[in-house]
């Protein structure tokens, strides 16, 4: 029945009716708008003939036809090459798709050029105009979620509610309330404000990075994971939280603990699996096919606009980058190094993956999953390279917080009501890094107080590009045409698991060397953002402080006296687990201090924290936190960081949860990332029965 009779009987039209009669409406203002601008573009190019508004408007036509029909199995085809070149050859796809508009509508095509002129600023105008249609790629991209969830039993309605967990790697509570205050987080402060959630501030656990914080969140347990990487000496090998092959043997280690996503969960661009049976780019599961579902980045590319969109939003983000790092360059302040490589991986990071993993959680919503946790790494990427309240970092937040807006619009579509959470893993603190200020790096510090022998420090595995390498890793695994063609491009670059990308290439390749070096050497340094790790290779249990000093006599008084040092962890035969700092110790067993207290500015909790991690089997033999400056608010991160983590000291152990309000309040603060596991199970556990 029309809406005109709708009208004559009394009835109004249906919602599902309304929305559709509304998309119509906007998609037509939105064809207009595109044969208006192919109008402009054909008379400023050279192309042979003037087009008229209203062939312009039947070539729009007959490409939405051809990507509506041909675009996924063009896709499917050529998306090994989309993916190498980082989607920039999809618009070679695109130019191909108006030269076949122009030869139906016309019996003539301009040049490839022109082609693909026309191509890039079509994408450029709908990505423009479409959010303020307020189309924005979902109802296109839903479609096709809806196609390929029809007919599954478990897409059925259900009046139990979902719960999707949006975590935003490395944003403090602190940084958060800031960026809800002066409008950087617009969908996150009407929540607030209307009162459907509420800010729950907790605590993280040292060490605070998001190997440890999601394994305590996804798996109940971060017991032995000291750092993001750390050494183990019965088999002289390096552990990487973010490496497929780690990733895998961490989640092993802590099988016994119930996951948080177990029972039909998925698991999105995690680094481990909560138990999850459905997983896409999650670290410990890439190898696991009978879990690892890449099949699900494949469906992503079948939506032409969202990936066009996503290319030029990219371009965007690139641009953008490299006027901020000249303006960081620019201003003599305090900066680290970002290449033009840099730029690229930026753009896969804050823009592709972001962009991929929302429509991976808006095809869960529309199925009508009943728990779904996804990682969005872009805020805390781009705050390590400029600071944690730079404006290009929080205008990453702000589109991290556009995306919850387009989860929400989604739940409209989705068979059952959903609870949007919203929450992080850990903070950032600012500062400097160590080797600006100080003019030497840790490992240098320890060449030059060792009585004897060398240091081997093993170059760290850069987490952008490590996660980028991972998800091609795990797409080349499909056993689909797209997936081998992607195994063969990227065959030379696969190591153990995954695919070496960039500065990872010598990274991965020194780990294959990396126990029969660690035993020639005196000491093991890593470094871990503001926390480091010293590990004497001599024997395979952890050596005494005693021990250190009989072998290094300068070692630990160098370090605990260096200004970059915080302080230092040992543990001694008599006096158990000591902090040293350049005027004074404190002993961890009953809290005696002698002379000034090491941990006099850190937060009360540091003692605990530090007593926790002195049980740890792996605990290195000499823990090492850098300074922190509470009136500044600063560290001094051992690694090339602005803002960094995995030590303590300032916003870096302070994330938050934003949750519905129905949700009920804790009984006491949360203190550790078990805690907040437990927080959730038991908040999900409620809402099922509510």
């Amino acid at each position: 029945m029309s809406a005109a009779a709708d009208q004559r009987t009394g009835r109004r039209p249906t919602p599902g009716l309304r929305r559709a009669i509304g998309f119509a409406l906007r998609a037509a203002i939105m064809l207009a708008l595109e044969a208006v601008a192919l109008v402009a573009i054909t008379a400023l190019l050279p192309t042979p003939d003037a087009l008229s508004f209203e062939a312009a408007v039947l070539v729009v036509i007959v490409m939405a036809l051809i990507n509506a029909v041909l675009w996924p199995l063009i896709t499917r085809l050529a998306l090994p090459l989309t993916i190498v070149t980082f989607g920039l050859g999809s618009l070679v796809l695109s130019a191909g798709t108006v030269a076949l508009a122009f030869y139906v509508v016309d019996g003539k095509t301009p040049s490839f050029w022109v082609d693909l002129a026309i191509a890039f600023t079509l994408a450029v105008v709908t990505t423009l105009v479409a959010p303020l249609l307020d189309l924005d790629g979902d109802p296109l991209h839903l479609r096709v979620v809806r196609r390929r969830v029809r007919g599954r039993t478990h897409a059925q309605r259900s009046d139990v509610p979902g719960v999707i967990m949006f975590e935003i790697d490395g944003l403090g509570e602190g940084v958060l309330r800031e960026a809800v205050r002066d409008g950087y987080a617009p969908t996150i402060a009407r929540w607030l404000a209307d009162g459907s959630h509420r800010l729950q501030a907790w605590e993280c656990d040292l060490s605070s990075q998001t190997g440890a914080s999601q394994a305590g969140l996804l798996l109940g347990s971060n017991w032995d994971m000291p750092a993001f990487r750390w050494y183990e000496k019965e088999s002289g090998r390096t552990l990487v939280s973010n490496h497929p092959a780690d990733a895998a043997e961490i989640e092993r280690r802590h099988a016994a603990h119930d996951g948080l996503l177990a029972g039909g969960g998925t698991s999105r661009g995690n680094m481990f699996s909560g138990g999850a049976p459905r997983c896409t780019a999650t670290m410990s599961v890439i190898r696991d096919r009978s879990r690892s579902r890449a099949a699900d980045l494949f469906a992503y590319f079948a939506d032409p606009y969202g990936f066009m969109r996503t290319i030029v939003l990219s371009l965007a983000d690139i641009s953008a980058e490299r006027r901020a790092a000249r303006r960081q360059r620019r201003s003599g302040a305090p900066h680290v190094h970002r290449s033009r490589a840099y730029a690229l991986i930026r753009a896969t990071i804050t823009v592709v993956m972001r962009d991929v993993i929302t429509a991976l959680l808006m095809a869960d919503v529309v199925e009508g999953v009943p728990v779904s946790y996804a990682t969005f790494v872009g805020y805390d990427e781009v705050a390590h390279h400029s600071g944690i309240r730079e404006p290009d970092a929080l205008a990453v937040l702000k589109r991290h917080d556009r995306q919850l807006a387009r989860l929400e619009r989604a739940t409209a579509e989705s068979p059952r009501p959903y609870y949007l959470v919203v929450l992080s893993d850990h903070g950032q603190t600012q500062g400097a890094p160590f080797r600006q200020r100080y003019g030497e790096t840790l490992e240098e510090v320890v060449r030059g107080a060792l009585a004897e022998g060398g240091v081997f420090a093993p170059a760290a595995i850069d987490e952008a590009w490590g996660d980028v390498g991972a998800v091609l890793a795990d797409a080349s695994q499909e056993s689909s045409v797209g997936g081998r063609a992607l195994a063969r491009a990227t065959r030379s670059r696969s190591v153990e698991g995954t695919v070496a990308l960039g500065p990872n290439r010598e990274a991965l390749a020194e780990r294959g060397a990396s126990a029969g070096a660690a035993e020639h050497q005196q000491v093991v340094v890593l470094a871990s953002g503001c926390l480091g790790l010293i590990y004497l290779p001599a024997g395979t249990g952890r050596l005494s402080a005693e021990q250190i000093t009989a072998s290094h006599p300068r070692l630990l008084d160098t370090l605990a006296a260096h200004p970059g040092v915080g302080f230092v962890m040992v543990r001694s035969e008599h006096q158990g687990a000591l902090v040293i700092g350049g005027a004074g110790r404190r002993r961890l067993a009953d809290d005696t201090v002698e002379g000034q207290d090491p941990l006099a500015q850190f937060d009360a909790s540091a003692a605990e924290h530090l007593r926790r991690h002195d049980r740890f089997p792996h605990c290195p033999d000499i823990l090492v936190n850098s300074m922190y400056d509470p009136q500044a608010n600063e560290v001094a991160p051992f690694e090339e960081f602005m803002g960094s983590h995995g030590g303590l000291g300032g916003p870096q152990t302070r994330p938050f949860a934003v949750l519905p309000a129905a949700w009920s309040d804790p009984r006491s603060p949360i203190v550790g990332v078990e805690a907040m596991h437990a927080a959730l199970r038991a908040w999900l556990t409620d809402s099922q029965h509510a």
